[in-house]
């Protein structure tokens, strides 16, 4: 008898974890159904399955949804009228995806049994190594999100009308336990996955379960450290939230060791062979061609699935259809990136008299940054698609001894000619595509012709692990652990690739920042405060705050026949005015809350602090 395949969503608060006693389930759209026989005789359709899987673990900031991006200190709506932004959600994130982990563990049954009798032993391996990782980066996802989760193991729980559901209400693990399992995990499966990267590293591989296991660690680490220096740690009695503090040590020194592990055997490095460093930093993140940094990536590939990432965020001045600059970076981000040799990387708008301070290019003021920035974010007078992309919010010009601004439409210029606002911008206005801040994003945009369109869109990859993080695991976990000569060495080798100074020793803060400049709009930095619990002391909603509240950069000309300065560039900076409220994350955001549906459907599900 061919068998239906489907699911059950959301039984017992396992969201899709029990199915029925005939469903030898995967997840097939309704005119193709097909039996397990069916599947895992041929190795092509069981890649099928899996790559379903692959797509459906997307999850917090990505480029195939740029709206995500507005929440964080990185970026802020740039389209249309004001954000009114400000608190994060009981549910913002959260990842409950019960439904993945029971189809996995259906595909993991199929490839144990005899219908994969045709695929090779080698075969078995990879897609079950494969389906593990999955399945665990799911377990990561959900752990970092609400704490410890109910662990099912390979099981597929059945259910059949009237059956005593007591069984199939599994209770919640604790925190360490499922960070425990993870690792666990990615130990087990590191001989079944390949040695060597994928077209594109869109498919996992034995390094790629090792960066999954360092990163485990080190947030289970930094959680059983810091959670336990607040003067509340956030636990629950069971451990379900909450790491004890004499865990840390160990599992820093799991991260530490798991990264020298991948250092020195896996074959990853830094991109690091272009001369310019601004541009190699691009290409580390965003060029797919020739790439020895990036570990595992989601991948997008034209005609089939392409992403708008490009068409929606392009400076409008060379976009390719009518969209661009939907989202744009905060000056808070720019100036996190340090000078070459000025750790102060605030911009020098005004001496010390509160004077502006002259330049003859809008670019100078970014001289001798940070060369990640320039691989990150495309500020006024940088070059894009082999265009320099001018920013001018209008002119100023002397009225006696104080300076007036001249702004008009995007693109109008005065009857000889000159520039009063560019057509980019920045502007003040509510109108849709036309930036507010004053930079554009670099990272992540395509240069290739047709990229920014509706109709092909971007075969942009987004990068899910690469080896920068893996340097700075170990650093991090070496700095922890006291030893600084080491923590130092491996910061450094990422600070070089940037041409910025070296470091002399290492605290908590400099690799706070040294992740945040290096993994902006990579879905790291919201978990990173909250591993670290900075994210309450940093976004604390107080208006004005320089960490909290959005601010945006103003390039204007000086338009004074006369003047020495005349044709010179001045910059303000000012509040973004499109980010209405300063960001206000609260105690209760460090873990998601837990939905009462679920609750109602297994009460064993305790919930989490705060509720």
């Amino acid at each position: 008898m061919k068998k239906k395949i489907y699911t059950i969503i959301l039984l017992l608060g396992l969201g899709g974890l029990f199915g029925t006693s005939c469903s030898d389930m995967l997840d097939q759209s309704p005119d193709n159904i097909l039996t397990n026989e069916e599947v895992f005789k041929d190795w092509n359709m069981v890649q099928s399955v899996l790559a379903n899987y692959y797509g459906r673990v997307k999850w917090g900031q990505r480029i195939d949804d740029d709206w995500q991006y507005i929440y964080l200190d990185e970026a802020c709506n740039s389209s249309g009228g004001p954000d009114y932004t400000q608190n994060f959600g009981d549910a913002h994130w959260r990842v409950f995806d019960y439904g993945l982990i029971r189809n996995i563990n259906q595909f993991l049954e199929g490839v144990r049994s005899a219908a994969a009798a045709n695929l090779t032993a080698a075969q078995k391996d990879q897609v079950e190594g494969e389906a593990r990782f999955l399945r665990a980066w799911t377990y990561f996802n959900m752990c970092r999100c609400m704490g410890g989760m109910p662990i099912v193991g390979d099981e597929v729980f059945e259910y059949q009308q009237g059956m005593d559901i007591t069984p199939l209400q599994i209770a919640r693990s604790t925190e360490a336990e499922t960070y425990d399992y993870i690792i666990k995990e990615c130990d087990e499966i590191f001989e079944k996955l390949p040695a060597s990267k994928t077209t594109n590293s869109s498919r996992v591989n034995r390094w790629t379960a090792m960066a999954l296991k360092a990163r485990a660690a080190i947030y289970a680490a930094s959680i059983a450290k810091y959670n336990n220096l607040l003067g509340a740690p956030i636990k629950t009695a069971g451990g379900e939230v909450g790491i004890p503090a004499d865990k840390a040590q160990s599992y820093y020194q799991l991260a530490l060791t798991t990264a020298k592990k991948i250092i020195a055997e896996s074959g990853y490095s830094l991109q690091n062979a272009k001369a310019d460093k601004g541009v190699n930093f691009y290409e580390a993140t965003s060029v797919k061609d020739n790439n020895v940094e990036v570990m595992w990536s989601t991948d997008y590939k034209y005609p089939g699935v392409t992403t708008q990432f490009t068409t929606r965020n392009i400076p409008r001045s060379i976009r390719e259809d009518m969209d661009g600059t939907i989202i744009t970076p905060i000056l808070n981000l720019v100036e996190a990136f340090e000078y070459a040799n000025d750790r102060n990387g605030a911009l020098k708008t005004v001496d010390a008299n509160g004077n502006y301070i002259f330049y003859d290019k809008s670019s100078d003021i970014f001289k001798n940054k940070d060369a990640r920035l320039y691989g990150t974010i495309i500020y006024p007078g940088a070059v894009f698609k082999g265009k320099e992309i001018n920013f001018q919010a209008g002119r100023k010009s002397l009225n006696g001894t104080a300076w007036v601004n001249e702004i008009a439409g995007i693109g109008t210029k005065d009857a000889e000619g000159n520039v009063i606002t560019d057509e980019n911008g920045p502007t003040t206005t509510n109108d849709q595509n036309v930036n507010k801040t004053g930079f554009c994003i670099r990272k992540f945009l395509d240069e290739t012709v047709g990229a920014a369109t509706r109709g092909r869109g971007s075969e942009m990859w987004f990068v899910n692990f690469r080896f920068a993080e893996i340097i700075l695991i170990a650093a991090e976990a070496s700095m922890e652990l006291g030893n600084q000569s080491d923590a130092v060495m491996y910061i450094n080798q990422i600070r070089s690739r940037a041409g910025i100074q070296p470091l002399t020793s290492v605290t908590l803060d400099d690799i706070v920042r040294e992740n945040r400049v290096e993994f902006a709009f990579e879905n790291h930095r919201y978990w990173d405060l909250k591993r670290w619990r900075l994210a309450h002391i940093l976004w604390n909603g107080i208006e004005g705050d320089p960490n909290a509240t959005h601010y945006a950069l103003f390039p204007y000309v000086i338009n004074q026949p006369g003047n020495p300065a005349n044709g010179k560039w001045v910059f303000d900076k000012q509040k973004a005015h499109m980010s209405v409220y300063p960001r206000y994350f609260q105690m209760k955001n460090y873990y998601n809350f837990l939905d009462q549906d679920w609750i109602n459907r297994n009460p064993k599900l305790v919930k989490n602090p705060y509720q």
